[in-house]
């Protein structure tokens, strides 16, 4: 299992000697800025197909997205 922690960053040095030091966590790395933008996009995104699959959200289709290029 995967676990995503926001830690502040004057406390990541010791949260991580902290995860590191547990015998059941395998691997413990911060994540760059751009794979956490890149995950909250792909959140956001899970997310808004999940409303449209419910009904609750319409989203646009292929040829509105091409128009608008």
């Amino acid at each position: 299992m995967k676990i995503v922690i926001d830690i502040q960053d004057k406390k990541a040095p010791f949260a991580l000697e902290l995860l590191r030091s547990l015998s059941f966590v395998k691997n413990v790395k911060p994540m760059s800025l751009t794979a956490v933008k890149l995950y909250n996009n792909l959140n956001e995104a899970a997310e808004q197909v999940r409303l449209h699959k419910q009904g609750k959200l319409q989203l646009k289709t292929a040829q509105e997205l091409l128009n608008e290029l």
